[in-house]
C-alpha cells in the first residue's frame, strides 16, 4: 500500500476518532490505537510497510520538541531530583527485568532480551502528554511524569543504541565501554541540543515575520536530531534539550499576532503526527504477528508478563521515591500520587520508533537474531499499556482525589485576572495624570477598565460569570489601549515569576492578551 494513501486515510480516521474521543470523554492515542487495530484486522488488507527514518527522523523530532517545549521550567526545578533517580536508575532496572522476563519465557538471549528491555524501559513523551491533556494533575505531579518521559526517553535510546551493537557485533557485554559510550551519547546531545536552542533564539529574536519565523520554529527539532546524530550523539537528547531551553528563554520571542499564528500551525502539525504515529502503533501490530511461526500463547503470555514487569518495576520504585521525596502535593497521600504516576507510564511513539529501527541483519551477514518476536512484543506492550491503562487512568485520578477539581484552577485565573485589570486601570490612571493621553479617551477608558477590574473582583470572591472581556475595552485611542495591555502583560509575567499563577494558566491569559492584541492590530490597519 502506497505511503501516502497510509497517512491521508490515518489523518481522515484520526480526525473521527478524537472528535469521537471528545463526545465519549476518552483520551483520543487509546480509541486511535483501537482503530488502527481494528483496520489491521481487516481480512486481506495487504502488509502496510513503515520505513524506521518515518517514525525516528519526521515524527519523533518534532512531537518531543513540542513535549519539551510546554515543560515548566519552574516545577522541573522541584522535581529534578526524583526525574534524574526515574530518567537513570528505573530505565536500566526496568531493562533488567524486562530482558529477565524474555529470557525465561522465549528463546531470546541476554543480549536480545536487553535489547528488548531498552525499546520499553521508559514511558513515552508523547503518550504521556497526550493522555496528561485529559486530566487534572496537581502541577507538580504533572511536571514530574512530563519531565521523566522527556529525559528517560533520552537513556534508553542510548541503552538501545548501545545494546544493538552489542548483538550486531556479537561480543559479550563491555559494561566499562559501555558506560563511556552512554556518559558521551549524553553528553554529546546536551550540548548540540543547547548549540540549536541558543541559534535559534538568536535568530527568532531578530526577526518578525511570521512565515520565517513558523519556519525556523518547525526547523529546529529536526536541526537539532540531525545535529547530534551527525555528531555520532544523542538525536533524542539533543531534541529534548532544544526544546527545553527555548521553551524557556522564548517566552518573549514572538508579537502576539505571531504567537497565534504558531500555536494554529504547531498545534495543526502536532494533531497530524500524533494520529499517524497512534494509529500506526494499533495498525502494526496484526500484520507483525502474522510473520512469527508462534501460536498466539507463545507470544502473548510473554507480552503480558513483559507488561506486568513494567508496571511492577515502575511501582516497586515509585512508591518509595514518593515517600523520601519533597511531596508533590500537600493534601494527598504519597501512595496515592505513586500510584497514579506508576499509572501514567505508558509506552508509545519512542519504543515504536526504536522498534522499527532494529537492523535486519549482524555484522556477520546473518539475520538480526529473534527481531520479529522482539517487534512484536514491543508493540504489544505498546498497546497494552495506552489501551488499558489510557483508557483506566483517568478514572484512577479521580477515584483516587488525585484529579484536581476546578475549584483552584478558577481561583488561579480569578486572582490572576483581578490583578491584570488593577494593573490595566492603574497604568491608564497614570496617563492621564501625566497628561499623555485625551482625558476624554482616558475617562471613558478608565470607566471601563473599573467596571472590569469590579466585575473581576466579584468573581475572585465568588467565582461567578462575571461576563468581562477583552470586549469591554472598546474606547479610547489605540496608543491608549496598547498602554493599557503592555501593563497587563508586565502584570502577568509578574504572577508567573513569583509563583502565584501556574505555567498552564499563564499560557491561558497569556492566549486571551493575545487576541487582544491582535484585534487591536487589526483595528491600526
Amino acid at each position: 500500500m502506497d505511503s501516502v494513501q497510509i497517512v491521508v486515510g490515518l489523518v481522515v480516521l484520526a480526525t473521527v476518532v478524537s472528535a469521537l474521543a471528545g463526545r465519549l470523554s476518552a483520551p483520543a492515542p487509546s480509541l486511535l490505537v483501537l482503530a488502527g487495530l481494528g483496520v489491521g484486522l481487516v481480512p486481506g488488507l495487504p502488509p502496510v510497510g513503515i520505513s524506521p527514518d518515518l517514525v525516528t527522523l519526521v515524527v519523533l523530532p518534532p512531537l518531543l520538541y513540542a513535549a519539551g517545549q510546554d515543560l515548566s521550567l519552574r516545577e522541573l526545578r522541584a522535581v529534578w531530583r526524583p526525574v534524574a533517580i526515574l530518567a537513570a536508575g528505573l530505565v536500566l532496572a526496568t531493562a533488567a527485568a524486562i530482558a529477565a522476563v524474555a529470557v525465561l519465557l522465549t528463546d531470546v538471549s541476554w543480549q536480545v532480551g536487553f535489547v528488548l528491555g531498552a525499546i520499553l524501559a521508559s514511558t513515552d513523551p508523547v503518550a504521556v502528554t497526550a493522555l496528561a491533556r485529559t486530566l487534572r494533575l496537581p502541577p507538580r505531579l504533572e511536571a514530574l511524569v512530563s519531565a521523566e518521559s522527556l529525559f528517560n526517553d533520552a537513556t534508553s535510546l542510548m541503552l538501545f543504541r548501545i545494546t544493538v551493537t552489542i548483538v550486531a557485533a556479537g561480543t559479550s557485554v563491555p559494561w566499562g565501554s559501555a558506560g563511556l559510550q552512554l556518559a558521551r551519547l549524553g553528553a554529546g546531545g546536551t550540548l548540540a541540543g543547547f548549540v540549536v536552542a541558543i541559534a535559534a533564539v538568536a535568530v527568532r529574536r531578530r526577526t518578525r515575520d511570521p512565515v520565517i519565523e513558523t519556519v525556523l520554529t518547525l526547523v529546529t527539532p529536526y536541526a537539532a536530531f540531525l545535529l547530534a546524530e551527525g555528531l555520532q550523539t544523542s538525536g533524542v537528547t539533543s531534541v529534548v534539550v532544544t526544546g527545553v531551553t527555548v521553551g524557556a528563554l522564548g517566552s518573549g520571542l514572538s508579537s502576539a499576532s505571531n504567537r497565534l499564528q504558531l500555536g494554529a500551525v504547531t498545534g495543526t502539525m502536532v494533531f497530524v503526527l500524533e494520529s499517524v504515529v497512534f494509529s500506526l502503533i494499533g495498525l502494526q501490530l496484526p500484520s507483525l504477528v502474522r510473520t512469527l511461526d508462534l501460536s498466539p500463547a507463545q507470544w502473548m503470555l510473554p507480552a503480558i508478563a513483559v507488561t506486568a514487569a513494567v508496571v511492577v518495576i515502575r511501582a516497586l520504585w515509585l512508591l518509595p521515591l514518593m515517600i523520601w521525596s519533597e511531596p508533590v502535593s500537600s493534601e494527598l497521600p504519597r501512595w496515592r500520587m505513586a500510584a497514579v504516576a506508576t499509572w501514567a507510564g505508558t509506552r508509545g511513539v519512542v519504543p515504536l520508533a526504536a522498534a522499527l529501527s532494529i537492523p535486519l541483519m549482524v555484522s556477520s551477514g546473518e539475520p538480526f537474531p529473534h527481531r520479529d518476536l522482539v517487534l512484536v512484543l514491543a508493540i504489544s506492550v505498546c498497546v497494552i499499556t495506552l489501551v488499558v491503562q489510557g483508557l483506566t487512568l483517568k478514572p484512577l485520578t479521580r477515584r483516587s482525589g488525585v484529579a484536581e477539581d476546578s475549584v483552584r484552577e478558577n481561583r488561579e485565573v480569578a486572582v490572576a485576572e483581578l490583578s491584570l485589570a488593577q494593573a490595566a486601570l492603574q497604568r491608564a490612571e497614570e496617563l492621564l495624570d501625566a497628561g499623555v493621553a485625551e482625558p476624554a479617551a482616558s475617562s471613558r477608558l478608565i470607566d471601563a477598565l473599573t467596571e472590569r477590574r469590579d466585575a473581576a473582583a466579584r468573581h475572585a470572591e465568588g467565582f461567578t460569570d462575571h461576563g468581562s472581556d477583552s470586549g469591554a475595552i472598546v474606547s479610547g485611542r489605540m496608543s491608549l489601549q496598547r498602554e493599557v495591555l503592555n501593563a497587563e502583560s508586565e502584570a502577568l509575567a509578574r504572577l508567573l515569576v513569583e509563583g502565584r499563577i501556574s505555567d498552564s494558566t499563564w499560557r491561558s491569559l497569556r492566549h486571551t492578551l493575545d487576541l487582544r492584541d491582535a484585534a487591536l492590530g487589526a483595528q491600526d490597519q
